[in-house]
């Protein structure tokens, strides 16, 4: 083997390392573009360039392409190098990247433009012989390109499967369609719950405001259709918005709940709430309602026998806290004349938040149940979350505190058998409780421990839930 040939499979296969990296990380954990309907585009060119990268892998690894071949290869490499530009563009247009990405890909292009040239050289030289496939030995650079030339595959079919679901997705009615325009202030609008909300508001034609920590980042989101500002500083006092959707505070599964990190959720949660506040104070026109996101976590950890109205009382422990002391900050508003509305939100199904982490141990053959398995999980659907909303904004005699979860909690052990079915993978693990308290701390509750909550007013005033059993809304996610 020439010396040129060995280090284009060391290129490959820093190349793919990189490239596995890319996908996983920022694709997958960080972007989720599987489930981003505006990346579909991006994702069927990304099938495409994983299929040709994983027959260029193998085919570097195992053969000296001779004669004509030399020149099909070329044209592979020209297709490659034409859709990697074309993805740049697309990227670019349709989202911002985040820093790590953007370097990340800067040395993918640098690299790969390494093992181009270099390979180039070779092409030459095998295209001057006779036209014939020959099989080569790579040594251990063949077999981890091998084994790359496979993931990347699955990888591009993944892409591929993901764009072609989205393709075919059933558009759900856009709830904020019917009403009067609105102009509406936005917190927390770049989360799970805040994004879904703005696109509906912006695609209904309404005028949303958002304060955001990244404002660039969240104008490129929003394909710079929403104004999004870094302070409420940035307010006129005379600047008029009729409804105020404050969704901002940290994700509460992450880190340990450490001294530090639960300052920071209460931090994030109270402090952005004082701070429109501050803004309602000196408002010259103050918005007609306020709608508040909270959580079930204000019942704490209760048996589950014990079934949860909307005016039961709060229960012990940090989550109690957290959102009582939200609840409370908010509650303020009231004494300006604003209408409020609370929503206690149960585990937010959709394609994001917490339920792709819920579904990954299912999808891996790894699923079961987690402690006893009989701690029940109240849900809701994010279509029906943002439908709630609209309501809160249309309905002038919905005001105080309403239970956001469908009416049909279950136990963990019977999620897990339903989403297996919906994904039809065996179910079959029982994890104890003791190791995921030990690892997760006082953060275990919201995994082995649970509560019973329905949605009696919201019942009561006839809301239509449009996915209230389990099996229909994991049906539509899945």
């Amino acid at each position: 083997m020439s010396e040129p040939l060995q280090w284009v499979l060391n290129l490959l296969i820093a190349q793919g390392l990189m490239g596995a990296f890319d996908t996983v990380y920022h694709h997958e954990l960080t972007v989720r573009l599987p489930a981003q309907r505006s990346a579909r585009l991006e994702l069927a060119i990304h099938a495409v360039r994983a299929v040709l990268y994983g027959l260029l892998f193998a085919g570097v690894a195992h053969f000296a392409f001779q004669g004509f071949w030399a020149l099909a290869v070329a044209a592979l490499i020209a297709v490659e190098v034409g859709l990697t530009l074309w993805d740049f563009v697309v990227e670019d247009g349709s989202r911002k990247l985040p820093a790590s990405e953007r370097v990340l890909h800067t040395l993918l292009a640098i690299n790969g433009g390494a093992v181009f040239g270099l390979y180039a050289v070779q092409l030459v030289q095998w295209g001057a012989l006779p036209t014939a496939l020959v099989a080569t030995d790579s040594g251990w650079r063949g077999t981890v390109l091998t084994l790359f030339a496979l993931g990347v595959a699955l990888s591009g079919l993944r892409d591929g499967w993901a764009a072609f679901r989205l393709s075919r997705a059933v558009s759900v009615p856009n709830p904020f369609a019917a009403l009067p325009h609105r102009r509406v202030l936005v917190t927390g609008g770049t989360g799970f719950i805040g994004t879904a909300l703005v696109r509906q508001l912006l695609d209904a034609g309404h005028a949303v405001t958002l304060l955001a920590r990244d404002p660039l980042r969240a104008a490129y989101l929003f394909d710079c259709r929403a104004r999004c500002v870094r302070s409420l500083e940035a307010l006129a006092d005379d600047e008029v918005f009729d409804a105020v959707v404050n969704l901002a505070g940290a994700p509460v599964i992450g880190p340990r709940w450490s001294p530090r990190r639960k300052a920071q959720l209460l931090a994030s949660r109270i402090g952005t709430t004082q701070a429109l506040l501050g803004w309602l104070q000196r408002a010259e026109t103050r918005p007609g309602v306020w709608v508040q996101a909270s959580a079930i976590g204000y019942y704490g950890v209760r048996p589950a026998d014990e079934t949860l109205a909307d005016d039961a009382a709060p229960g012990q422990g940090f989550m109690v806290e957290l959102c009582r002391r939200w609840e409370d900050a908010a509650c303020t508003a009231t004494t300006y004349g604003v209408r409020q509305v609370v929503l206690r939100l149960g585990l937010v199904f959709g394609d994001g938040g917490s339920l792709p982490a819920l579904l990954l141990p299912i999808r891996l053959g790894v699923g079961g149940r987690l402690g006893s398995g009989r701690q029940v999980m109240s849900w809701i659907h994010r279509d029906d979350v943002l439908a709630l909303i609209a309501n809160a904004l249309a309905d002038q005699t919905m005001a105080g505190v309403y239970n956001a979860v469908a009416p049909e909690p279950v136990a963990q052990a019977t999620f897990a058998a339903c989403a297996g079915r919906q994904l039809h993978r065996p179910v079959w693990l029982a994890l104890p409780a003791a190791p995921i308290r030990w690892l997760a701390g006082e953060m275990a509750q919201l995994f082995v421990d649970g509560q019973r909550v329905v949605p009696d007013r919201l019942v009561a005033r006839g809301f239509r839930f449009r996915h209230p059993d389990l099996a229909g809304a994991l049906r539509s996610l899945v």
